[in-house]
This record gives C-alpha cells, sequence and structure tokens, in this order.
C-alpha cells in the first residue's frame, strides 16, 4: 500500500473508496455539500458519531467515490491517535472489495500531523494483513493500493517516511510467531537473521552448541536437552554510519516450541499454541528488520536471541536439576515449565558483553502477567527510570500498550535455593515480578535494563483494532520507536 497526503479536498476528492470520520453529535454539513441526501441516510440509522457506528453507501454508476464510508469518532475530548488508528483500521477494512485508492478524513485538529498520518497509515496497512501461506487455495483478496490522507497540512509527510520499514517489521514479527513449529525452529530463525543479514548489510554471528558449551551457557544449553534440533544463540548487529553515541541490546525469548519438559503443559497451559513462545525473538528480529531499512544515525544496536526447544526424551533435565549459567550462578531446576528465562540469562550476560548502555529484553514469559494485565497491555518492570520512560513513550508514539510494574527487591527471597545460588521459579504471588528479578541477576552492573512481557500481547484471538486474529507482531514499533526517535 502506498501512503500520500490528498492533494484536494473532501469536496474534490475522485478515488474510489471516501472515507469520512465524524465526531460524536458533529453535523455532516461537508458531506451533505458533497453527497446531497447523505445527512437524510445518517438521520435515518440514527447515526450520532459514536465509536461503533458506521454507515456504508456503495454508489454504483455515478460519478466520484464508489463506496462512501461514514465512520463515528466517539467524543472529540476523547480523540487521539488510538482513535486514529481504530478509525483507519475500519477505514481500511470497509474498503475491502475496491482497490485503487482509498480517501481518509478525520478529525485531525488538535493532533501532532506527523504523528496523527504515522498512526493512520500503519494501522491501515497492519489492520489488512492476512496470513495465507499455508492454504492450498488462498482466497483471493482486493484492497486498496493507495492510502491518502486528507484534511492534513504538508508537514505531516514526515510521518508517513517510516510507516513502510515500521509495517515490514511488524508483518515479519507475525509471520514467524504464526508459522507451526516444524517451520519454525532454532535453524529457521537463524535463516531469517541471515536473510536480514544479507538483504540489509546487519552483521551475523550464531554460535553451535559446542560454542555455547565452550562460554558455560549451562542454563541455556540446558533447556534445549530433549530436543533433537541444535540450538542457535544468534546475534545481530545494525552499525551506524559515522560515531556510535550510544549502543543498545536488544534480547528475545526464542522458544519454538514449549512442551513444558517434565512439567508437562496440560489442562488449559495451551500447549497447542506454544509455538507463540518465541514471540520475543520474532519482535526484536522485527525491530531489526525496521531498524535496518530506517538507518538511524549514531546508534549501534546488537539483536541476541537464544533459541532451543524445550521437548521431553531421556536426556531432558529434569526437574530438581542444578545447572550452571555462564557467569558460574548456580540455578536450581524446580519447574522446567520456566525455562525461557533460563535461556534469558545467558542471553543477557551475552549481551552485557558487548557494553551496551541499555538492554530490553522481550519474553513470552509468565502467565501471571496475563492474569494481571490481560491481552492488550505488555508488563515492564526496570532498574532505571530514564528508560522506562523513553520506552512508554515509545509504545504510546507506537499504539502499543504497556504498563510498567514493580521491580520489589524483597520478593527476590521466594527465589532462594537450599541447595544452589536460585530456583527458576518462586512462589505463585507475585510471579511477574519474580521471573523479572531473576532476570535481573544476570544483568550487568551500571547497565540499563528493561523487561517487557509479552505473554497476553503476543496473540489475539478474535483480533482488534489493527490486529487481525493471530499473531500481532507486538513490540516492534515499541523497540523501533525507541531505537529511532531517541527523546
Amino acid at each position: 500500500m502506498r501512503f500520500s497526503l490528498s492533494t484536494t479536498g473532501l469536496q474534490d476528492w475522485n478515488g474510489d473508496v471516501l472515507v469520512v470520520g465524524l465526531l460524536q453529535d458533529q453535523p455532516a454539513t461537508d458531506l451533505e455539500a458533497r453527497f446531497p441526501g447523505l445527512g437524510a441516510a445518517l438521520s435515518q440509522q440514527q447515526f450520532k458519531g459514536k465509536p461503533s457506528e458506521q454507515l456504508l453507501i456503495n454508489r454504483l454508476g455515478k460519478d466520484g467515490p464508489q463506496r462512501l464510508v461514514v465512520l463515528g469518532l466517539g467524543l472529540a475530548n476523547a480523540f487521539n491517535l488510538d482513535g486514529v488508528r481504530s478509525a483507519a483500521a475500519r477505514a481500511a477494512k470497509a474498503a475491502s472489495g475496491h482497490t485503487g485508492s482509498l480517501g481518509l478524513q478525520l478529525s485531525w485538529d488538535g493532533l501532532e500531523p506527523a504523528a496523527a498520518a504515522a498512526a493512520a497509515a500503519e494501522a491501515a496497512r497492519l489492520a489488512l494483513y492476512a496470513d495465507q501461506r499455508f492454504r492450498t487455495a488462498p482466497e483471493p483478496r482486493r484492497h486498496p493500493e493507495a492510502l491518502e490522507l486528507i484534511g492534513l497540512p504538508a508537514t505531516a509527510a514526515a510521518g508517513l517516511e517510516a510507516v513502510g520499514a515500521t509495517c515490514a517489521g511488524v508483518e515479519l514479527a507475525r509471520e514467524l510467531v504464526a508459522a507451526p513449529p516444524n517451520v519454525v525452529t532454532p535453524a529457521a530463525l537463524a535463516e531469517t537473521a541471515a536473510e536480514l543479514s544479507r538483504n540489509h548489510g546487519l552483521e551475523l554471528t550464531v554460535l553451535e552448541r559446542a560454542e555455547c558449551e565452550a562460554r558455560g551457557m549451562g542454563a541455556f544449553l540446558c533447556v534445549s536437552q530433549g530436543s533433537d534440533l541444535d540450538p542457535k544463540l544468534i546475534h545481530l548487529i545494525y552499525r551506524p554510519d559515522g560515531e556510535v553515541k550510544r549502543r543498545v541490546a536488544l534480547v528475545g525469548k526464542g522458544l519454538t516450541f514449549d512442551s513444558g519438559g517434565y512439567n508437562l503443559k496440560v489442562g488449559a497451559a495451551q500447549i497447542d499454541m506454544m509455538k507463540f513462545d518465541m514471540g520475543g525473538s520474532a519482535a526484536v528480529l522485527g525491530a531489526m528488520r525496521s531498524i535496518a531499512e530506517r538507518k538511524p544515525a549514531g546508534v549501534e544496536v546488537h539483536m541476541i536471541v537464544a533459541s532451543c526447544e524445550n521437548m521431553i526424551n531421556g536426556s531432558a533435565v529434569h526437574p530438581g536439576d542444578i545447572v550452571t549459567a555462564a557467569d558460574g550462578t548456580t540455578i536450581e531446576i524446580n519447574n522446567t515449565d520456566a525455562e525461557g528465562r533460563l535461556t534469558l540469562a545467558d542471553a543477557l550476560l551475552y549481551a552485557c558483553e558487548q557494553k551496551p548502555d541499555a538492554v530490553v529484553d522481550l519474553a513470552t514469559l509468565t502467565g501471571a502477567c496475563v492474569i494481571a494485565l490481560g491481552d492488550e497491555m505488555a508488563g515492564l518492570w526496570s532498574n532505571n527510570d530514564g528508560l522506562a520512560t523513553a520506552l512508554q513513550q515509545a509504545a504510546d508514539a507506537g499504539g502499543e500498550g504497556l504498563w510498567r510494574m514493580p521491580l520489589r527487591a524483597s520478593y527476590k527471597e521466594g527465589l532462594k535455593s537450599k541447595l544452589a545460588d536460585f530456583k527458576n521459579t518462586g512462589p505463585r504471588p507475585g510471579g511477574s515480578i519474580t521471573a523479572a528479578l531473576f532476570l535481573e541477576h544476570f544483568v550487568g552492573d551500571g547497565i540499563a535494563w528493561a523487561h517487557i512481557d509479552i505473554a497476553g500481547t503476543v496473540w489475539s484471538d478474535k483480533g482488534r483494532g489493527l490486529d487481525p486474529a493471530g499473531a500481532t507482531g507486538y513490540g516492534v514499533r515499541t523497540l523501533a520507536n525507541w531505537v529511532c526517535n531517541p527523546a
């Protein structure tokens, strides 16, 4: 989909589908002037401009747009960038069946023009995403090829520059998460990184099992013991032209399938959906795809994924085993289904070896976070207020829900082991907090760190807004914004 600002106003726009948003109780004066009789149609439907309302008129055989859609936007004082995203996603879906151009006019007053343009364009493209890779006969789909934003000033054009790169990263993440575990394996994630390296000039290192053993990565490697597939530690680097003013690391959990190990997932544990346990790795790979195309100046970006499967055979890690991470920390495995934090422990240690100014990890880590925040908000834990604020701002700019959670040091008592330095899980209460505290132990002194738990946001069963049902690609926009638009 191509994006642009319309060079004509509402009265003169003559593309294929025109979508206009009306605030609650806003008169349709301009629309009535362009389309006589529309006011009567709105009155007949008792259209009030509420966010759930929509009027669609197919204008076959007439001049001008072949389809007209009027959307309710809700109250003026509540309409914001999230409202823009919702309306643009609805507009794109309402235009299905038509090719050509889609014109969109919303209530832009009071919104920063470039941010509004970016929000509308991203939502329109992402709302039309559909994954038909595994169908023998994909359904034919007809969608607008171009989006023209009507009524925005010329300064809004700056907001459209990064839309293609951002959406491409989100779509890559969605494809990785949605693919079945017999397709997206640790080797497949490494090959995805290799493709990014070849196509976008990134540096790639992949550590195989023997190299990880030589580095003492016992926490990571113990998780892969029961799988026939070799683990891969994947390290991608974006280096900017010119001086490096800051260095950051993005770490993603890369469990391509999680059976739970000997603490087998049963009942409501959704073992059939554990292909999405590599959602963190998908997010950081998608972010690197976006970052590489946007080419931010002055920032060096390291992406690290410790990828493997958590399976069961005679070699699989036992409940009660004690393993040793790369820094010598000993960990008693009291639950083999708390495996993600073990892989992340060695991944974080490796990330800190790169001497970053900040490290951010993303992981589908705990069901406790889903209970606390649901499926629209990810949890954020950080040892640094400045980093937490920057990530919150980046998430808000991308329309991704993020909520900072407490990193209460006293809860770390629950991770004490009678035999080892730590257990890999603490008590059930505060489970997402103790998981974050476990990870914090493996972050180097003086390094700003944040952990984002995306267990709830990685997947949408029914779809909402710009996210279709299935993989959401959560985290790509937040990370790309944070890297490319530092405060």
